[in-house]
């Protein structure tokens, strides 16, 4: 018994720097996801592509003649059954909580570790990081700036 083949994977082209008028031939990787235009060559749409487990990216505007003749020979075994869909591919959603001031704002990923708001819960106010320094002053810990450079 022959196993049931997943998706195919999606190809793009790398990116080249062009030096000194030469232009050589572009190497090429697997992909983050199939391109609108692919999904649509093959006469699907990104919400039943997405079902089908196929990965999207919207980002590309590329459209690669290798991809949709994968995706066809893909749909076709699917049609016959010799290929099984994957689990349905949804695009990960990502909550941003609303910023509550300028006080204890970490915009980015080291400015939010270093502020410890990278937990959840309402971290960005005073009344959180108060309680911190109580609780540090009852274990008699060090100061909040010298913590982490040997500390306690």
């Amino acid at each position: 018994m022959e196993k049931k083949s997943g998706p195919p994977t999606p190809i793009v082209k790398t990116p080249i720097l062009v030096r000194y008028g030469g232009v050589p031939p572009r190497p090429i990787r697997a992909g983050r996801g199939f391109s609108v235009g692919e999904i649509k060559a093959v006469g699907l749409d990104v919400p039943t592509a997405r079902k089908l487990g196929l990965y999207v990216d919207t980002r590309r505007r590329s459209v690669h003649q290798d991809n949709i003749k994968a995706l066809s020979e893909w749909l076709e075994k699917l049609k016959k059954g010799e290929a099984e869909p994957s689990t349905p591919t949804l695009p990960k959603i990502e909550r941003v909580k609303s910023s509550r001031g300028r006080v204890f704002r970490g915009l980015t990923k080291s400015g939010r570790k270093a502020r410890g708001l990278l937990s959840v819960g309402l971290r960005e106010t005073h009344k959180y990081k108060w309680k911190r320094k109580k609780k540090e002053r009852k274990l008699k810990k060090r100061h909040e700036v010298v913590r982490h450079k040997g500390g306690h």
